[in-house]
């Protein structure tokens, strides 16, 4: 009987560290490439036309790094729906329509939040 609780014990220690760890990734990673997106908007803002493509590929080669560890414990649609956004902002930068790559910024935010909020621990998400 005290095999069982020692192994049950040890395997709710191992859960919740684990889940501390990936949540704690995920909300560095939501907060290092919102904050890149947030630039990217203002020099969308202020017509810095030549910094937006070294800015958005930045964003890009930090979101290839993220992505990797991220896929391990995220569903591919939410992580899809990220690089999806990435590529229509590089084509939007190419062709120079600001209006819809501000959208796209918008939209890229608000998965970041989402995907930060659905992976939350809290009681909401575990019912």
């Amino acid at each position: 009987m005290l095999k069982e609780t020692i192994i049950c014990i040890v395997i709710v220690v191992l859960i919740s560290l684990g889940n501390y760890m990936t949540q704690n990734y995920t909300k560095e990673t939501v907060g290092e490439l919102s904050t890149e997106l947030w630039d990217l908007k203002e020099k969308v803002i202020q017509q810095e036309k030549e910094k937006l493509k070294n800015s958005l590929e930045e964003i890009d080669r930090q979101w290839g790094k993220k992505h990797e560890k991220l896929a391990y414990y995220i569903e591919h649609d939410e992580l899809e729906k990220i690089e999806t956004e990435l590529v229509a902002m590089k084509g939007n930068v190419e062709i120079e329509d600001y209006d819809s790559l501000m959208s796209g910024i918008e939209k890229s935010i608000f998965i970041l939040k989402h995907i930060e909020e659905k992976y939350d621990f809290n009681l909401q998400n575990i019912f």
